[in-house]
């Protein structure tokens, strides 16, 4: 590969747990320079992350915690796996990851516009993956028991990490580069979080109802890496 794409040795293997998901994404985001497009996404990830574990700690705010949890393990591992994925020989990473890895180190891009390409990615693309993985482990369905409901109330919590999310890229040179992005605001607003994730659960319910055609899967799949990756791509047209 090409040193200019590279990535320097992440720690990338599969997770088993929310905690090692927590902890190997702190190791990640040592490894890289603050405005490094890979780590301005695992900022936002690993905050998002670390309350997720919270909230599956706590009884009373899912209805099935147990799915929860194993739904943020195979999403997490999902974003590792791309990783991995672009490292190799020959490259495996879904378009809409490669197309931010091999960018991230374009000093055209605002440290912002990488987050939200890898947000595009992880729920467009992967979150609808991670459902129907989720409920084939544990032999349940999407519109069985609290799994839609749950699932709405990420929202919730996605919500109440604005500000923190925020802060976290209002800092130093990070406050700088996305102060001289020109249009990085209205960049900023265009990006529906909950519309995404909500148009995520129908796809889920789609695949889930295609599992057992590896051809329509496949398609349908590719067809939500090529909707992600287009949409990454115009979140990370260069502003400075």
């Amino acid at each position: 590969m090409d040193d200019a794409l590279s990535l320097p040795h992440l720690p990338a293997a599969p997770v088993s747990s929310i905690e090692e998901a927590v902890a190997l994404m702190t190791s990640i985001s040592e490894a890289l320079p603050t405005t490094d497009g890979l780590a301005c996404f695992n900022r936002m990830y690993l905050i998002v992350t670390q309350q997720m574990l919270s909230e599956v700690s706590t009884a009373s705010f899912f209805g099935d915690p147990a799915f929860m949890t194993h739904l943020d393990v195979v999403f997490v591992n999902l974003y590792l796996e791309a990783i991995n994925g672009f490292q190799s020989e020959p490259p495996t990473a879904p378009r809409c990851w490669s197309d931010l890895l091999a960018n991230r180190s374009d000093t055209h891009i605002a440290p912002l516009q990488f987050a939200l390409a890898g947000m595009s990615a992880h729920i467009n693309h992967d979150l609808p993956i991670a459902v129907v993985k989720t409920c084939e482990d544990l032999d349940t369905a999407p519109d069985q028991g609290t799994h839609a409901a749950d699932f709405d109330k990420v929202n919730k919590v996605l919500g109440a990490l604005d500000q923190q999310i925020r802060e976290s890229f209002e800092t130093g040179v990070i406050l700088d580069l996305d102060r001289a992005a020109a249009g990085l605001e209205n960049l900023v607003g265009n990006f529906a979080i909950e519309a995404a994730r909500e148009a995520a659960w129908v796809s889920a319910a789609a695949l889930w109802r295609l599992r057992h055609d590896a051809w329509l899967s496949r398609e349908y799949t590719d067809g939500l890496d090529l909707a992600a990756a287009l949409a990454g791509r115009s979140l990370m047209v260069p502003l400075l």
